[in-house]
């Protein structure tokens, strides 16, 4: 059973590991939501995720013989390292199975707490099934990352710490995978304050908590497909469901072109690094159906490698027209490409590359093609510079940039 003293013993447990993550206002999504937002940046703990949390608890419940087998756990990524790093506080021997698609940036780390990782399926479902079949073949006692009350309950202290520091909230909105941080984020919420209206937030390529809820059972997606790797499970948790239906007010799926403004925003505004699962809750907040509340955001992770962060940054500049790229043809003779070029610095453009192809046509006189990929303030801007190169007898055709 989840109950207060539960939650306010693994309160204190936790705090033995963990690192404070105070709420940040965000001024920015305040004015771009008409709701006063803060953010639980949970991507700042120690193992950068709020998981630690959940593995240092369900640990410190073990007996000392089961500790001593040895520990086996499956995940993305976040749990892993949270159970690496607790094994490593008590000094027992940490077994976890990840996914072959999992960031090399959470398997490095992972190992760096002195697992041992096995690397098996393409998700997180399989991976989990092969973390059952070696506990059962070795002995090592099994953490599960979500579906297990105790777990459930160290994610829990979050609610705690966000209603200590804002007590009139009225929205708390918690990512979801498995759903482990929201059964404990929303049970001790409605202990504590049964007003609050606490919304999961999933991935729309991996929705099976909305899923589930809607059939009024769990249920077992046939695929998943999102970016948000943290969160991409296929069949929540069992034990978890029945918290869920009581506590969780609603649901909200976002898309995952989504996360990739979200990121953006985050880094440009607030100059943190959150992944794209953490990122779940920023891109639900102009979904939210209110104005004027008091609503909190929990940042569930920060642990993105460099190649993902590169590629979500650029097809954020992209999506938000801040990177760009165009054709024109134009006759292959002397001035031509300085004309272009004209044009575009007079409308303050950027030009990042330019791509001059004189093979587009078998008459040369006629056209050749110019392709400029340039950097742009935004929408309005960009439709400024189009225009001025279509004023100045050019015609313009927009390509996909590649960069």
């Amino acid at each position: 059973m989840l109950t207060i003293e539960k939650f306010e013993e693994a309160a204190e447990i936790v705090q033995k590991v963990i690192q404070e993550t105070k709420l940040v206002y965000s001024e920015y999504f305040s004015e771009l939501t008409g709701n006063k937002i803060y953010l639980k940046p949970e991507n700042m703990q120690l193992t950068g995720a709020y998981k630690l949390r959940g593995a240092y608890y369900k640990i410190s419940t073990l007996s000392e013989e089961e500790r001593q087998k040895g520990l086996i756990t499956a995940s993305a990524g976040n749990h892993a390292q949270g159970v690496a790093y607790a094994a490593k506080k008590y000094g027992v021997k940490a077994v976890i199975v990840m996914p072959e698609s999992t960031p090399f940036m959470k398997v490095n780390r992972t190992r760096n707490y002195g697992a041992d990782v096995v690397l098996y399926g393409q998700v997180y479902d399989e991976a989990c099934q092969h973390a059952y079949k070696l506990a059962e073949q070795n002995g090592y006692t099994f953490i599960h990352p979500f579906d297990d009350l105790t777990v459930a309950t160290g994610q829990g202290t979050i609610a705690m710490e966000i209603i200590k520091e804002q007590p009139l909230v009225d929205y708390i909105l918690v990512p979801i995978g498995g759903g482990g941080l929201a059964t404990g984020v929303s049970t001790l919420a409605k202990l504590l304050n049964p007003k609050i209206q606490v919304i999961g937030v999933e991935p729309a390529g991996a929705s099976c908590m909305k899923n589930s809820l809607e059939e009024g059972r769990v249920i077992t997606l046939p695929s998943v497909s999102t970016i948000a790797d943290g969160t991409a499970v296929k069949t929540p948790g069992m034990n978890l469901f029945p918290y869920i239906q009581k506590n969780l007010d609603d649901i909200i799926t976002v898309e995952d072109d989504e996360l990739v403004g979200a990121f953006l925003d985050v880094v440009e505004n607030h100059k943190m690094i959150v992944e794209n699962s953490g990122l779940l809750t920023v891109a639900a907040l102009k979904h939210l159906k209110a104005e004027g509340k008091k609503v909190v955001s929990i940042l569930s992770g920060g642990n993105m490698d460099v190649l993902t962060m590169s590629s979500v940054v650029q097809h954020g500049l992209i999506q938000r027209n801040r990177i760009f790229t165009l054709s024109v043809l134009l006759p292959d003779k002397p001035g031509e490409l300085v004309r272009v070029a004209d044009i575009i610095a007079k409308e303050q453009g950027n030009v990042v590359k330019l791509e001059h192809n004189q093979f587009v046509s078998t008459n040369r006189n006629a056209a050749v093609e110019l392709k400029i990929t340039m950097e742009a303030f935004g929408t309005e801007h960009k439709e400024r510079i189009v225009k001025a190169l279509k004023k100045n007898q050019y015609h313009p055709q927009m390509v996909n940039p590649i960069l």
